[in-house]
Formats: C-alpha cells, sequence, structure tokens
C-alpha cells in the first residue's frame, strides 16, 4: 500500500492468498500421501485428499491463533522426528527403495548436473519455495504477544530451517542420489516409509490448519476491516468467517486433487508465487526504505542499490523461466504416469 497504491496492495493480497492456498493444497496432498503409505492405500487416495481438507477446515475454523499456535510445536517435532528418521535410514539401508534391488548398487549423486534449460529452472523454483515462507511472518508478527521478539524469531527460525535443509537434502541425496522418492519420506524402503509417514502425520495435518488459517484470517479481515462485526460477537462476524474459512479449504481441496504431482505442484508454486511474495517486493522495499536516506550516493548505498535491483531483476526472471519449466515439468509427469491424473484413486505415496 504504502509503496505502489491500493492497486498494487490488492495485486499483492491476490497473490499472498492465492500462495497460501496453493501451498494448503500441497499440504492435502502430502497428508494424503501419507495416509497412503501408513495404510498401505487402504481407499481411494480421492478419499483421502477429502478427509485431509474436512479435518483442515475444522482445526482452521478456530480464529484465535494463539490458540493452535500450539499445534506448531507439536508439528515442528513430528515433522523433525520423521525426516531425521528417513534421513538415518537411508545411510545405514542397503540401497534405496526405487533403486535396482539387484547386483551392485553405487549411489549416482552428482556434485554439479546437466539438466536441460527447464529442468534446471523447475529444479530451482522447488528450491525458491522451500525457502518461500516469508509472506507468514508478517501475519504472525501481528499477533504476537511482544513484536520486540519478532527479529530474534525471525534469525531463529531461519537458522533451524535452512541448517535442517542443509543436512536433511545432503544426506540423503548423497545416499539416494536420483532414487529419491517425491516426498523423500519414502526413499528408504516400505517399512520406513509407514514409520516416517506416521511420524509426519500431525506435522502435515498442523501445517495444513495453519496455512489454512493465515489465508481465512487475512481475507476475513480485509472484509469486515471496517465494519463493526469486525470484533462483534454477531451473525455476520462469524458468517464471514466460516466462509473465509470453508471457501479457502475448498479451493486447496481442488487444487490438491486437480494437481496431484507434489514435485511438480510445488515447483509451479515456487515458481509463480514464491518469486512473486519473497524477491520483487522485497527489493522494492529497501528502495522504498532507503532510498533518500542520510548516506545516499556512498559506496554502502550504491552497493545496496546494486543488490536490491538485483534481487528485483532475478525474481522477474525465476518467475517467468520457473513458470515455464514447471509447467513443462508437470506436462511431461501426467503423460508419463497416470497415476497423476485428476480426482484419481490411484496410490500417490510411491512416486519418484
Amino acid at each position: 500500500m504504502l509503496m505502489w497504491g491500493p492497486i498494487g496492495r490488492d495485486i499483492l493480497a491476490v497473490a499472498f492468498c492465492l500462495f497460501w492456498i496453493f501451498i494448503a493444497g500441497s499440504a492435502m496432498l502430502g497428508v494424503s500421501i501419507g495416509l497412503n503409505a501408513v495404510s498401505t492405500h487402504g481407499t481411494c487416495t480421492a478419499v483421502f485428499v477429502a478427509v485431509a481438507a474436512i479435518v483442515g477446515m475444522l482445526f482452521a475454523s478456530i480464529q484465535t491463533l494463539g490458540k493452535v499456535s500450539w499445534l506448531a510445536w507439536v508439528g515442528m517435532a513430528s515433522i523433525l522426528s520423521a525426516i531425521f528418521s528417513v534421513t538415518i535410514a537411508t545411510g545405514v539401508q542397503d540401497r534405496p527403495a526405487a533403486a535396482p534391488q539387484l547386483g551392485d548398487f553405487n549411489s549416482n549423486w552428482q556434485l554439479v548436473g546437466s539438466p536441460s534449460f527447464y529442468q534446471a529452472m523447475s529444479a530451482i523454483s522447488s528450491l525458491i519455495f522451500a525457502f518461500a515462507g516469508v509472506p507468514a511472518y508478517f501475519s504472525i508478527a501481528s499477533e504476537m504477544r511482544n513484536p520486540r521478539h519478532y527479529a530474534y524469531s525471525l534469525f531463529l527460525c531461519r537458522g533451524i530451517a535452512i541448517g535442517t535443509y542443509l543436512i536433511i537434502g545432503i544426506v540423503v541425496y548423497y545416499y539416494c542420489g536420483s532414487y529419491v522418492a517425491s516426498p523423500a519420506l519414502g526413499s528408504a524402503g516400505v517399512l520406513m516409509k509407514k514409520v516416517s509417514y506416521g511420524l509426519a502425520l500431525p506435522g502435515l495435518m498442523v501445517s495444513m490448519v495453519l496455512y489454512i488459517h493465515l489465508t481465512a484470517k487475512y481475507i476475513f479481515i480485509r472484509v469486515l476491516r471496517n465494519s463493526k462485526h469486525l470484533t462483534a460477537n454477531t451473525m455476520i462476524h462469524w458468517g464471514t468467517w466460516i466462509g473465509c474459512v470453508a471457501g479457502t479449504g475448498l479451493i486447496a481441496y481442488c487444487i490438491a486433487s486437480g494437481i496431484p504431482a507434489f514435485g511438480g505442484l510445488v515447483s509451479l508454486m515456487g515458481a509463480v508465487f514464491g518469486t512473486l511474495m519473497c524477491f520483487q517486493p522485497m527489493g522494492a522495499m529497501w528502495f522504498y526504505d532507503n532510498w533518500n536516506r542520510s548516506d545516499r550516493g556512498s559506496l554502502r548505498w550504491k552497493l545496496m542499490c546494486a543488490w536490491a535491483g538485483f534481487v528485483i531483476v532475478i525474481g522477474t526472471f525465476l518467475m517467468v523461466a520457473g513458470t515455464y519449466g514447471s509447467v513443462v515439468s508437470l506436462i511431461e509427469i501426467f503423460a508419463d504416469n497416470p497415476k497423476t491424473s485428476a480426482w484419481t484413486c490411484a496410490d500417490n505415496s510411491n512416486s519418484v
């Protein structure tokens, strides 16, 4: 709003909502994969996605973030225990589950690969998605009891996330090479897949709930911002809130069912929304805050201008090229694997 006025605010608002709705959809898809893995494909995958959507909407309807924030601790413990379990398992097993099970096996990992342009862009988009949680921080900061703790919380969160990503990514890829499953929790064989997804399911559920909640809360506040119903205990207040939660959950459900390829969906979200929310606006924010500061014209100021400009340019390039790569990859996935058809009943826990 400060940088680009009402039009710019609304464009980024739409991008913000779509971004988190897509992520909620990917979380629903992840829950369906986990339920398939634990139950050995106990029922139609479309049913599992629907169950995930219903559970997500029910818990997300709890209106105050503070009342559901304790779930984040449960989710974090769940996810960390799952990913470290599968990481240890890939290190001690003879070979990954997707690799040829007869004959000698050596991991075919590569420090520098030779992908095509669209494959490289799709892979980079997945990395962008992994670090694209920044937009959620503003919503969380707005409900913090003591906002002075925000910077400390931010650095702690990003430090733990980056360290965990590096450890898990390096170890699993070193031992599995190109035979890493998608999601990677299925890389260590059938038994460990059941164990790791059993551990991860609470975390996947919590993630889904928080994504639906954050999106619905933003829409709710925008709709009732200048109305007495924003804080009053009225029918309009609760009807609008439940409508925001249900609408967000239903759209996420349609995305999870319509694009049931986890890797492709993650890559597409990183390219389209991860860049738009985490690159261009951040560079523009620096210019807005520092264009007329006291040391304007100094070497440091010029270097920071160059860096902020580079962030905007590279973000735009990655958004266009990454979207192209992700779409081409999705077309290939749908063409090569009939299990990825929309609203499929096929087991989605065995993709590589």
